[in-house]
């Protein structure tokens, strides 16, 4: 509630619901509760956060304290017909359930002049102040019975200590805990309870000060809490700081900023597609754990130098699997708390660790004293115990003699197990045909499209899903489409098929569609049915950037937020990385749908121009099919990560270099690298990304057209041309051929990651070629060969435009020259299709290829 809404909520508390409150307070209206609606509730519930100023308002309006009894909340599910009856009689102009959404300002201001009792306390600030803490407070494990035990345990020792400070004349400003305020904030909720027990406790009523939000170092909440943390540790010889209930950072915005509503009742629907949840996932629970070594006793005798502590997992997981270190309290007199996230198995292992300090010693490895270990599944299988401090006793390491155990200090918290989110990889199959080098003309084999495999962050498959046409179907748009399903068993399932009206998910169970105009609050996509799911862009709710150490363009993330009477304005349940092809999801339930959602999303936002793709597996499955190329040109999408070269990185004219002064035209769309000699782009080397790699040996071209660069090949080379024996692919395993006869010659290098073009007699790209994005285009040295080619140590593709300018690197261009080839008439920069190479150039590298050719 925000603005205008935060105002009209506090109109309708102090003209309807207090004024209500008070006559069913002095007699009760009727037999039953009364159902306080949930926008007055909330001011209320603010209201009572000041209990100074609630109890002086309400005695002031009239004359009692309004207390809670006999008052239950909307969101307990209690039927508020006979209270809604009543408020209907009393105030006919204005409904129970009141329209927040079409709010009317001018009509707001005149009712705000017009009320005869109200509270002066500013009640839309405190509606800001507490909107962060119940962020705060917010997570599943603060419902666990056993956490609200401790808390209220944890609650009532801060009360002593507030006692005992007014006993001794302290003035201290006490700053509780998040557990502990939690406990704090629901006593006040009881303002005629909260009221006698405080002034038997302390003799007056405890004012609760919300005001304070400023946590800088040295500022009143940081001096607070740092004195309230010693004191507490002094008198109770326990630790004050708790898993769960720590700060944990600003709250995200807002996602909405109107209210949901709706007054459509979903119904859930069995579904044998909403089953295989239990057949694809295992339950998986993750907790919070705080960790604090104390102190240690029993050192062996002489024992000099630094002390700490190792502690790391038997079990690994998926959440925590590092060794990390932490200083000992009573050594470094500083307080250092671990907070981690982990599954609630195996044993936490310790090792206390011991490091001299003399300077012969700087540079030994620390020496073990000992170790311990704490089973997790002790306390938390089933959970009996949130909190744990204790000694332990060390099993001494090998050589190290003590005349009694030693024993560390230890101090553990835990949060309640809770759901694990959830994490999944999608990676699409695109194969590559074996035999694209042994055909002179393209072949479209006949075969099943490539699948996009589902994966945990353990690499295990989840799930296969494909799109695929239907039979008989109309070719309209999506009409006629579905996407199937690959289980682990082998079994394919339709799990989601085109309708008129969007894509419909699991039998009808869920359905995926664009908003209306009139309803669009931000959102591009909806997934209606057992709950209502709204598809947002950029990262939205806790997913928020800040919350992340990755960046990126917020264009490549959905986020999908759940929106209910619990979440009026929204709660974010999984987020698409459309980028990276990763899913989270927080439960199980929104696991299918979000992955099936991330596989069509990102089919339909391609299609609209949106350039990230799912990304190419490395294990692949299928032959690729030709018209699988055309749709991944490079005019209009990105490559895929394991390429990492972004849409248009050459532009226009030029190629690789061309030979004798032809130009072979767009080394994206028209040609690839050019001959030597006579050959230039022989027979029409073909588009460098489509259909052929680059040009060939002494006359032959491109020689029978050597398959797809990206895909299937790599340049041909040598006298006899062609591909030669299959180069391979030039992204995954090699350049430009070599040798004598072609083929890849030479071992050549992966010529995104390793190196370029091979190297031998026949020319193509030389010997040891840099990377040709980073570092170089075609490289030089003894392979040059009289094939001409890139020779003499060429410069970055990308960067330069192939052959390196010793001069200037902008201008240069082309590959390098060899006896016949050279940049010959044309060989300017291939970004814009300049001549650049200057004459001293082309001699030298004419020699430099000369002496390489003699060298070997």
């Amino acid at each position: 509630m925000i603005g205008w809404r935060i105002l009209m909520c506090m109109i309708r508390y102090n003209a309807c619901w207090l004024p209500l409150l008070a006559k069913h307070s002095e007699s009760r209206i009727f037999e039953g509760p009364l159902v306080v609606p949930l926008d007055c509730e909330w001011i209320w519930h603010c209201h009572r956060l000041n209990p100074v100023r609630y109890k002086l308002d309400c005695e002031e309006l009239y004359g009692l304290v309004l207390d809670n009894f006999d008052v239950v909340s909307t969101v307990e599910g209690i039927c508020g017909r006979q209270t809604e009856e009543i408020w209907n009689k009393l105030y006919p102009d204005e409904p129970y359930n009141s329209d927040l959404i079409n709010l009317d300002p001018e009509d707001i201001s005149k009712r705000t002049t017009s009320l005869a009792k109200y509270t002066k306390y500013d009640l839309i600030s405190a509606v800001k102040r507490q909107s962060p803490f119940f962020y705060q407070v917010s997570r599943p494990y603060i419902k666990d019975d056993l956490f609200i035990k401790e808390a209220e345990a944890r609650y009532k020792g801060f009360l002593y200590l507030i006692k005992k400070n007014k006993e001794k004349g302290i003035n201290r400003f006490c700053v509780p805990t998040y557990d502990i305020d939690l406990m704090w904030h629901s006593h006040q909720l009881h303002p005629v309870a909260y009221s006698k027990d405080l002034n038997e406790a302390l003799g007056k009523i405890l004012e609760h000060d919300d005001t304070d939000s400023d946590r800088t170092k040295g500022k009143k909440l940081d001096v607070g809490f740092s004195g309230t943390t010693k004191q507490w540790e002094d008198t109770f010889g326990t630790r004050y700081w708790k898993a769960g209930a720590m700060y944990k950072g600003n709250a995200p915005s807002p996602i909405t900023s109107s209210p949901f509503s709706s007054s459509k009742n979903c119904k859930k629907v069995v579904s044998s597609k909403e089953q295989l949840h239990d057949n694809l996932l295992q339950d998986r629970k993750v907790v919070e754990v705080f960790l604090e070594f104390v102190d240690v006793k029993n050192l062996p005798d002489g024992q000099e130098g630094s002390l700490f502590v190792l502690f790391s997992k038997s079990q690994p997981d998926a959440f925590f699997e590092a060794k990390r270190r932490l200083s000992i309290l009573s050594k470094t007199k500083e307080k250092q708390v671990a907070s981690f996230q982990c599954e609630p198995t195996g044993e936490l292992l310790f090792e206390l660790m011991s490091h001299s300090s003399s300077k012969l010693s700087l540079r030994k490895s620390p020496k073990a004293l000992g170790s311990a270990a704490i089973p997790m599944q002790d306390y938390l299988d089933p959970v009996s115990k949130l909190y744990i401090e204790k000694w332990l006793e060390l099993v001494p390491s090998s050589g190290v003699m003590s005349t009694k155990p030693i024993l560390l200090r230890v101090a553990i918290s835990f949060t309640a197990p809770i759901p694990a989110p959830y994490t999944f990889q999608l990676a699409q199959s695109r194969p590559v045909s074996k035999n694209t080098c042994f055909f002179n003309l393209p072949v479209k084999p006949q075969q099943a499209k490539s699948w996009t495999h589902a994966t945990d962050e353990n690499g295990t498959r989840i799930i296969s899903l494909q799109m695929r046409d239907l039979k008989n179907a109309k070719n309209v748009e999506n009409l006629g489409k579905e996407v199937a399903g690959l289980m682990e068993s082998g079994e394919t399932r339709t799990l989601a098929e085109y309708m008129e009206n969007g894509w419909s998910f699991m039998d009808n169970l869920w359905l995926l569609h664009r908003p209306s105009k009139s309803k669009n609050d931000g959102h591009i996509f909806e997934l209606t049915g057992t709950k209502t799911i709204k598809i947002f862009s950029g990262r939205k709710g806790e997913y928020e950037l800040r919350y992340h150490l990755k960046q990126g363009n917020e264009m490549d993330f959905l986020t999908a937020v759940e929106f209910s009477i619990e979440d009026p304005y929204g709660k974010a349940v999984a987020l698409l990385d459309l980028k990276s092809n990763l899913v989270s999801a927080k439960e199980k339930w929104m696991v299918l749908p979000g992955i099936i959602l991330a596989f069509l999303a990102s089919d339909i936002m391609k299609k609209e121009g949106y350039e990230g793709i799912i990304a190419k597996s490395k294990d692949l499955e299928v032959v690729d099919t030709y018209e699988e190329i055309e749709r991944n040109d490079l005019n209009g999408a990105e490559l895929s990560r394991d390429v990492g070269i972004t849409k248009k990185v050459v532009l226009s004219s030029g190629g690789c270099g061309s030979g004798c002064g032809s130009g072979c035209g767009n080394a994206v769309r028209s040609g690839g690298c050019g001959g030597c000699g006579a050959g230039g782009c022989g027979g029409g080397c073909g588009n460098m990304i489509k259909s052929g790699g680059c040009g060939s040996g002494c006359g032959s071209g491109c020689g029978g057209g050597c398959g797809n660069m990206i895909k299937s090949g790599g340049c041909g080379g040598g006298c006899g041309g062609g591909c030669g024996g299959g180069c391979g692919n030039i992204i995954k395993s090699g350049g430009c051929g070599g040798g004598c006869d072609g083929g890849c010659g030479g071992g050549c290098g992966n010529i995104i990651k390793s190196g370029g073009c091979g190297g031998g007699c026949g020319g193509g790209c030389g010997g040891g070629c840099g990377n040709i994005v980073e570092s170089g285009g075609c490289g030089g040295g003894c392979g040059g060969g009289c094939g001409g080619g890139c020779g003499g140590g060429c410069g970055s593709m990308v960067g330069s435009g192939g052959c390196e300018n010793y001069d200037n690197m902008k201008k240069s261009s082309g590959c390098g020259g060899g006896c016949g080839g050279g940049c010959g008439g044309c060989g300017g920069d291939i970004l814009d299709g300049k001549c650049g190479f200057s004459e001293h150039l082309n001699e030298e590298a004419h020699n430099m290829n000369e002496e390489a050719v003699a060298a070997a």
